[in-house]
């Protein structure tokens, strides 16, 4: 995996870079720091080529592999905003998508590269929203968009207030475009 990470607006900062399907840009308001007063929020970009796998017979991308795309983008949000997934579950919450809204624009076909932005973009006393744009790496068309919402639950499967660090942590930003 591929991360960098910049300040929103500014000059890119660079961080490791590896090599696997999966690639992420991050911006980030500040490297290595969960908030930011002027509440800027974090943005995270993966880019992923679609192998023959993922397609069904016409060569299109199968749509509930959008969701596994979405996943990857979502937990490298929270990885970098200060705490993997699996730490979160070390602490006995969990988050379960409650509701996912995909619209597809255009089909997606084998060997297409992609890019996978997702943001913040609401958190509540027991959920969060994030809002998704998967655009083609090559024309910067927008492929799709899709809002998903997560429930918190604690270890017994109950709902439950997310911990205080968790909110802090996940600045709300502004759509960047309209995902509704």
């Amino acid at each position: 995996m591929s991360v960098g990470c910049c300040v929103l607006g500014r000059a890119e900062v660079p961080q490791p870079r590896g090599l696997t399907s999966f690639q992420s840009e991050v911006q980030h308001p500040i490297p290595n720091t969960q908030h930011l007063s002027t509440g800027a929020g974090v943005q995270v970009t993966t880019t992923h080529r679609v192998n023959y796998s993922e397609v069904d017979q016409m060569g299109v991308v199968y749509h509930a592999n959008y969701l596994v795309w979405l996943d990857v983008a979502r937990c490298e949000l929270l990885r970098q905003a200060g705490m993997s997934y699996k730490e979160l579950e070390a602490k006995g919450f969990f988050l379960v998508v409650s509701e996912a809204r995909l619209r597809y624009k255009r089909a997606v076909r084998y060997d297409d590269e992609v890019r996978v932005k997702c943001w913040v973009r609401e958190v509540g006393s027991r959920k969060v929203g994030f809002g998704y744009a998967i655009e083609q790496v090559e024309s910067g068309e927008l492929l799709a968009t899709a809002v998903i919402e997560l429930l918190s639950l604690s270890h017994t499967f109950q709902p439950t207030r997310l911990p205080p660090e968790v909110s802090q942590m996940l600045p709300v930003t502004a759509d960047p475009i309209r995902v509704d």
